[in-house]
């Protein structure tokens, strides 16, 4: 099979002088994962790595001038692809013996099975059979794709810092979509990394080791939250009345 061979993997959006958005706009929105470049004094952070289908490290050079922390939000693969290529990889406990061990995953949309897939669908994604529209390279071969093994290097739970010097994100455990899911709070700017936890989107919260009942807990968290802006896993970032409009959603679905 013929597949359309990208001119380049990543997208690179400057959001500041600090933080720049990459992404992957050859991948489906179900599994585009946004990936988040903060600049620190000290030492940078990325915020989740992408699918891996290519490399991350490599693509974003110009960034990785300095030591950086690659923070796994949780361990769904469009998140952690791109985690084994940096040698410091921050996880959740509840999520590192996945990201430790690798595991296959699938680029085609039937691989799913029906009961995942009937759920998706019925929060409102679109599932095209290939969940990608080009290939990195010539010679790549989207049916051999799998998660690389990436042990963490320091494992986090609530409460604990990242400090890049000048920035310190605080973890919160916010578990729901997954168990270990995390967002990073930087209390000084009221800027949020939510991963997976909340976006502009639809919500997905019947995936295999998803928990409805913890994730109206985390919803009922987040909607207090002071944030000034959310920066999430996928799709636009968002302010406070956003934030709280999707909560409120949330919680009058599932409450």
């Amino acid at each position: 099979m013929g597949f359309h061979i990208a001119e380049r993997w990543f997208e690179f959006q400057r959001i500041d002088d600090q933080i720049t958005l990459i992404w992957e706009p050859h991948v489906a929105p179900l599994i585009r994962c946004n990936i988040w470049h903060v600049r620190g004094s000290d030492r940078d952070m990325l915020v989740d790595t992408g699918l891996g289908m290519a490399s991350l490290r490599e693509a974003a050079t110009h960034l990785l001038e300095k030591p950086v922390a690659a923070v796994a939000t949780h361990a769904h693969y469009d998140h952690i692809g791109g985690l084994h290529e940096f040698p410091e990889r921050v996880v959740h406990g509840a999520e590192a013996a996945k990201v430790a061990a690798g595991h296959a995953a699938s680029l085609f949309g039937a691989a799913k099975g029906d009961a995942i897939l009937e759920s998706i669908r019925a929060a409102g994604y679109d599932v095209p059979p290939e969940l990608f529209t080009a290939v990195p390279v010539a010679d790549y071969d989207p049916t051999l794709y799998c998660v690389a093994p990436a042990p963490a290097t320091r494992i986090v739970a609530e409460g604990d810092m990242i400090d890049l010097g000048n920035r310190r994100f605080e973890v919160l455990h916010l578990p729901g979509h997954s168990p270990g899911s995390i967002g990073l709070w930087e209390a000084e700017s009221r800027v949020l990394f939510s991963g997976d936890a909340i976006y502009d989107g639809p919500l997905l919260d019947e995936l295999p080791g998803s928990d409805i009942g913890a994730y109206v807990a985390t919803m009922k968290r987040l909607r207090d939250l002071p944030v000034d802006v959310v920066h999430a896993g996928h799709d636009p970032s968002f302010g406070r009345a956003r934030l709280r409009e999707l909560c409120d959603a949330y919680l009058a679905r599932r409450s």
